[in-house]
């Protein structure tokens, strides 16, 4: 190998085959193919092999060798050295996967909780509903079938001793003692029998308490027989609804009455809504009272009786009445006990959770059950007293 091919930059250079060619400028490159650069653009001084290497391939150290020993190789075409060369490339690396990021939490994974406790609260608060439609329609005709058993049984000792309510002041109890007689107290036994009304028991009162056990007695008008307009409430739908069949009576119909002064009997004589006024000239009758309609009380339906028996002696009357005792009134003093009752639930459905998640759920049932149903009866009665006492 002559000095020529180990100038480097513009000088002159010959190829391994020994032909001359011209230099070219310093940083100018040769096109691919052509010969004296290279086709790949290797080492310096026109050689496509960098510097070191033999004609055969053989490292020689850097040490030039004989000329002898040169061999001829024919440069590959351009297209072909490039192909060798991407076939002997490596395969690039494939890039390594993206860290796996977990999605961010949903939205309303937060809200399940409330979703959850709002979805309870509305199932507690239908079944309050539904309870108290229970009760007022089923479970209430229970309670004044026992009111009115336990009551006809106190009338009869009463009447037995002689000592049963003549008036406002009493005589009460069996001991006849003197005083205000007491709302709820029976006053009297009520049959009509063309409407299936048999040993009813009429109680002091008008309130919707008071009409919860039976009839009540308007305090400001006389026992029945005795003289002046007599006024008896019951309910249409509710509690036994002991007026449900009001009007179906008749003028001519019979109905008696038997108090401490005996037994008193009255015949209808006519039967209206409470937007008509009846007119009669007889000093003394009864007017029975109910609501219009079962489904929406919005008036009164009045039945009115003249006496056909003897009138007995009148002690008095009251000379005032509460406004829950006219007709199709309630008891707004119940709401505030009603208030307390809903609290008192509300308790009990908290301790009855704590206690399935801390204790057996059975063990919880047991004791949360039971109070639960008392809260919920006690409930239920001051509801059922700020709808009309009609009803």
């Amino acid at each position: 190998m002559t000095d020529a091919r180990r100038l480097g930059g513009g000088a002159a250079g010959a190829d391994e085959d020994g032909a001359a060619h011209p230099s070219r400028p310093a940083g100018e490159t040769a096109a691919p193919g052509e010969p004296g650069t290279g086709g790949n653009g290797g080492a310096a001084g026109g050689s496509d092999r960098p510097a070191g290497f033999t004609g055969d391939g053989l490292a020689t150290g850097g040490a030039p060798g004989p000329a002898s020993a040169a061999v001829a190789v024919a440069e590959a075409p351009p297209r072909a050295g490039t192909a060798t060369a991407e076939e002997e490339r490596p395969a690039p690396a494939s890039p390594a996967p993206a860290a796996r990021q977990d999605p961010p939490p949903a939205t309303d994974g937060q809200w399940r909780p409330v979703l959850r406790g709002g979805a309870i609260a509305m199932l507690l608060l239908a079944v309050v509903v539904f309870g108290f439609v229970g009760y007022l329609y089923g479970l209430s005709d229970v309670q004044e079938a026992r009111s009115q058993t336990l009551l006809y049984t106190q009338f009869q000792l009463e009447l037995a001793n002689q000592v049963a309510p003549l008036g406002p002041d009493g005589p009460n109890g069996l001991n006849g003692t003197r005083g205000a007689t007491p709302p709820g107290a029976p006053v009297a036994i009520l049959n009509i029998p063309s409407i299936g009304i048999r040993d009813m028991v009429v109680v002091e009162g008008t309130n919707p308490q008071n009409l919860m056990v039976g009839p009540g007695h308007r305090r400001d008008s006389p026992l029945p027989g005795q003289p002046g307009v007599v006024q008896i409430y019951g309910r249409r739908a509710t509690f036994g609804a002991p007026f449900s069949r009001l009007d179906e009576l008749r003028p001519g119909d019979t109905i008696t009455a038997i108090t401490g002064q005996g037994t008193s009997t009255y015949t209808v004589s006519a039967a209206a809504p409470s937007n008509l006024i009846i007119k009669d000239p007889a000093p003394d009758r009864m007017f029975l009272l109910t609501a219009s309609s079962a489904a929406i009380p919005s008036y009164y339906y009045q039945v009115n009786a003249d006496l056909t028996s003897s009138v007995r002696p009148s002690p008095g009357t009251a000379t005032s009445i509460y406004a829950s005792e006219l007709p199709l009134a309630n008891d707004s003093s119940t709401l505030a006990m009603t208030m307390v009752w809903s609290l008192a639930l509300a308790l009990v459905a908290a301790i009855g959770t704590i206690a399935v998640t801390k204790w057996s759920p059975w063990a919880a049932y047991l004791v949360t059950v039971p109070l639960a149903m008392v809260v919920l009866w006690n409930l239920y009665e001051n509801l059922a007293a700020l709808l009309p006492n009609l009803y």
